[in-house]
């Protein structure tokens, strides 16, 4: 679903671990082309970016988040998406290869049109 541009002179920050209640987590921030809708998706700047802000699609790429140690690669499509009190709207993806369902906190870009027509399907 991503392909990820690898550039490695823009930020020496652009990869880190730290642990996040017990999990393993990676940040990374960087550019991608989107596999389903063709868009250049810029980094987020504030934390990291793992889906599409355009049509909101990811890749099942991640175990814990940003460790690239899933095998599955396929296209996680949007499938709902719920208010939570603490992080704002939460995008519910489902596999389209294996079905592992996933969360992921919406970013403040993302096309809100879609979230909300998601929420209704949820």
């Amino acid at each position: 679903m991503y392909k990820y541009l690898r550039n490695w002179g823009r930020t020496p920050f652009a990869h880190f671990r730290k642990e996040k209640m017990g999990r393993k987590f990676t940040e990374i921030d960087e550019e991608f082309i989107c596999e389903n809708c063709g868009e250049k998706v810029k980094p987020l700047g504030y934390s990291c970016r793992n889906h599409c802000p355009k049509c909101l699609h990811s890749k099942h790429v991640d175990k814990n988040p940003g460790d690239r140690e899933e095998e599955c690669h396929g296209d996680l499509e949007p499938i709902g998406a719920e208010i939570d009190s603490k992080k704002g709207y939460v995008i519910i993806f489902r596999c389209k290869k294996c079905g592992a369902i996933r969360r992921n906190k919406a970013a403040k870009d993302d096309n809100m049109d879609l979230i909300i027509k998601l929420t209704a399907r949820h």
